[in-house]
Parts: C-alpha cells; sequence; structure tokens
C-alpha cells in the first residue's frame, strides 16, 4: 500500500510555476497541518499523560528517529533544558548515524534494525523510561528496532508518524498517527510532515513540563538565565510577582539563579 506521505503531490510543472504561485501552495499545504494535528488530540494526549506518569517517577523521556525526523527530537530534547531548567539527560534525543548526522547525512543509518538499541543501551535505557520513536514514514528500520528491543524490556513505547497503520506505529504502545497527506515536493517529509511532529512535539514536551510543575501560572520560572535577554524577562517576573523594583528583582534574580527560587526567597524573608 503507498504511504501517503509518498504519494504525488496535488501539483506539478513546480519548475514552471511562477514564484508568488510557489509560495502560496506551499502555504495553502501548510495550513492543513494543524488540522491532522487536532484529529491526534486523543492520541496526544495518552502519550503525554504515560510520559508524565513515568518521569513524574524519575524516569526520562527518550526520542530516536533519522534524518529530519530524528533532528527534530535533538531540538526538542535540546531546548529543555534551557526552557524548563531540568537536567540535561531527562529528555534526549538520539538520531540515526550519531550527532554529525545533525549536520550531515549518513548514508543508510537510518536502515540498521540493531543500531538503535546500541545507542539507547549507553544511556543505560530501562523500564522507568518511555520512548519514542520519530518517523514521517512509519517505516523507518532503525526506529522500528529501536522500539521492538524497547518493548522487549518492558519500556513505555510511543511514536510519532505521519501514516496511519505503520509499523512504526505497530511496535508503539501509545502511537500518534498525524497523516498530512502528499507533500508539495513530492515525498519531501522535511515539509508538512516535519512540521507536524515538530508541533507535536512542542506538545508533548511542554505539557508534561507543565504537569511535573515546572512552569508556574504562565511562565517559565526554572528557565536557565543564559542570556540577557532571559535575565531581563526572568528580572521582570520577579518584579510581578514580588512587587519589588527593578534593581531589587534583578539583585535578587543573581543571587537565587532561578526565577523560581528568587520568588521563593522573597516570600520566605516575609516570614
Amino acid at each position: 500500500m503507498e504511504r501517503a506521505t509518498e504519494k504525488d503531490s496535488n501539483y506539478t510543472n513546480l519548475e514552471k510555476m511562477p514564484l508568488r504561485e510557489i509560495l502560496l501552495n506551499i502555504n495553502k499545504e501548510d495550513q492543513t497541518v494543524p488540522l491532522a494535528v487536532a484529529a491526534a488530540l486523543s492520541q496526544i494526549e495518552t502519550l503525554a499523560a504515560a510520559t508524565a506518569n513515568k518521569m513524574r517517577a524519575g524516569g526520562r523521556l527518550f526520542y530516536i528517529g533519522a534524518g529530519t525526523s530524528g533532528r527534530l527530537g535533538v531540538v526538542d530534547a535540546s531546548e529543555c533544558p534551557p526552557t524548563f531548567g531540568v537536567p540535561f539527560d531527562w529528555v534526549v534525543g538520539i538520531i540515526a548515524g550519531g550527532d554529525g548526522a545533525i549536520r550531515k547525512a549518513v548514508e543508510f543509518a537510518e536502515d540498521d534494525t540493531e543500531q538503535a538499541w546500541e545507542d539507547l543501551a549507553a544511556y543505560q535505557i530501562n523500564d522507568k523510561d518511555v520512548l519514542v520513536g520519530i518517523a514521517a514514514s512509519g517505516t523507518t528500520p532503525y526506529v522500528i528496532g529501536g522500539l521492538n528491543k524497547a518493548n522487549k524490556h518492558n519500556i513505555t513505547t510511543g511514536c510519532i508518524v505521519c501514516n496511519s497503520g505503520s509499523p512504526v506505529a505497530a511496535e508503539s504502545k501509545y502511537p500518534v498517527e498525524v497523516v498530512t497527506g502528499p507533500e508539495f515536493l513530492t515525498g519531501s517529509t522535511r515539509m508538512k510532515a516535519g512540521t507536524a511532529q515538530k508541533l507535536v512535539l512542542n506538545m508533548l514536551t511542554t505539557s508534561v513540563m507543565i504537569q511535573l510543575g515546572r512552569v508556574k501560572g504562565n511562565k517559565m520560572v526554572d528557565m536557565q538565565l543564559t542570556n540577557n535577554k532571559l535575565v531581563d524577562r526572568g528580572t521582570r517576573m520577579v518584579m510581578k510577582e514580588t512587587g519589588l523594583d527593578e534593581q531589587q528583582a534583578a539583585g535578587l534574580l543573581k543571587t537565587h539563579g532561578s526565577v523560581r527560587k528568587a520568588v521563593e526567597a522573597h516570600l520566605n524573608s516575609k516570614y
């Protein structure tokens, strides 16, 4: 059966299409992606709930993928520590072919069914953890092999795929299937499928971190203060929560290193 992500584009003669029309048609296709994600909300909710439960009990979240899918997992994982102040190994992104594949494709890395488990074993993955396979096609051998081995070790498994009824989904206890259909450029799943995967990853980690108490109100109170912009943002957050002036808030933030700790210290000083 032909996969939806591999079907011919709804557009042809792209090389003859005026630039404005190319852009309009790409945008037209992109507008279908959030609707496809919305159709999978129940699956996303189930995966997010299971992930939060595992992480609340001390587990970690792992992503495995190849190509664009692998890169998206690495990006999402790498953004969790600065955004939520969590340890760097709470969310781990692994790409077929190793970190070098983030910048340069590694030939046939995605076709190795054994390598994913070897990559995961280096992190001593265990049954406290969650493994999410990311594969637009839903057929990536690297991802299938990793999920299969994880299931045998009683590890909670999920996936983010862009075709229905795929082998990757079949290996996942909590599959998320966002069916995005044919790409504007036939088979180029870095486009709609990649956008859909990014949206789901945003939803997964953000909702999980909220459930784990890493957000207060609507603020990133545990964010790492790694540049002046974030220090300024943190200072404003402390000012709003405490009523302190800018100089006092900045000093408190500098002393305690995070918005949460600064606000807590101020509140405790009142008693």
